[in-house]
């Protein structure tokens, strides 16, 4: 059952992880309300959610009543004002300072002084954000990972000025969705970000290189280092424009060794984004 200091969670963004983080918060129990302005993403975002649930019944992991309730628990609207009254808000918008700075503008005129709002990147600087947001003691990093319904970590993260209640109100909430979490100080690319950005550019250097198939070393760092999806599996999976993104923002502050592999580089300017276009490292029938 949902937190007792949380009630309503509104998510915005009905992206990859915008739907996942809103089904996770509507099975813990909390009203979920998710704010997308695109109707293609929304349907899209519906349709995807129908079908985890769906699977999730056939599995046994929720009966028939789950279902129904998560499903009664959801709502979707538009318009940033939906999400007054709400305890948290989880922003999941692509990696943009700018982007996520003017959607903290239109929330703020609809968020009570006490809400919270937390921002989903997996790199971008927390502290950076909190001070465009108007909340920086309210403000941290909920860092999930992709599926959210499969994947158990939650890196919490704090800026410069985090107040301990923010990380205690967040920890909850990730306790409430059968998550585990870690606490990371501010620090760009926080923990994963950081190895797996290093990790996917040394694949790609090898690729380049030409010293294994992009099908061998996925085998490889699988079955020899027992990770559960290649690198390249990853890539697809979370975008090589994002990745791409990542990279060039711990380049800007970490140093050289983040430098993005050139040929990253090459098959986000061809479009080869990943899954979600049907061709990345590999192709995905659409």
């Amino acid at each position: 059952m949902a937190a007792s200091t949380v009630k309503v969670i509104s998510v915005i963004g009905a992206g990859i992880m915008g739907r996942g983080i809103a089904l996770a918060a509507a099975r813990a129990g909390y009203e979920t309300r998710v704010i997308e302005p695109s109707d293609p993403s929304t349907r899209s975002a519906q349709e995807e959610i129908e079908k985890i649930l769906a699977r999730s019944q056939e599995k046994g992991e929720i009966d028939a009543a789950g279902v129904a309730a998560a499903k009664a628990r959801l709502s979707w609207a538009k318009s940033p004002d939906a999400a007054k009254g709400s305890d948290l808000v989880i922003e999941a918008a692509p990696e943009s300072v700018a982007l996520k700075a003017e959607i903290y503008a239109k929330l703020a005129p609809h968020l009570a002084p006490a809400a919270i709002l937390a921002t989903n990147t997996s790199g971008l600087s927390i502290t950076e954000l909190a001070a465009t947001s108007g909340r920086p003691a309210r403000f941290l990093g909920m860092h999930f990972f992709n599926p959210v319904h499969r994947m158990r970590l939650i890196e919490l993260v704090r800026g410069l000025e985090t107040a301990d209640e923010t990380v205690a109100i967040a920890e909850e909430v990730c306790l409430a969705m059968k998550k585990e979490t870690v606490l990371v100080r501010e620090s760009p690319g926080f923990v994963t970000s950081r190895i797996n950005a290093l990790i996917g550019n040394e694949a790609f250097a090898m690729l380049e290189a030409g010293i294994a198939s992009a099908r061998d070393i996925d085998k490889a760092l699988k079955l020899g280092l027992n990770h559960p999806m290649g690198p390249f599996e990853m890539v697809d999976l979370v975008g090589l424009d994002t990745r791409l993104s990542i990279l060039e923002y711990l380049h800007r502050t970490l140093g050289d060794k983040y430098r993005p592999s050139p040929l990253l580089v090459q098959y986000v300017k061809s479009g080869r984004l990943g899954r979600k276009v049907g061709r990345g490292v590999y192709d995905y029938p659409q």
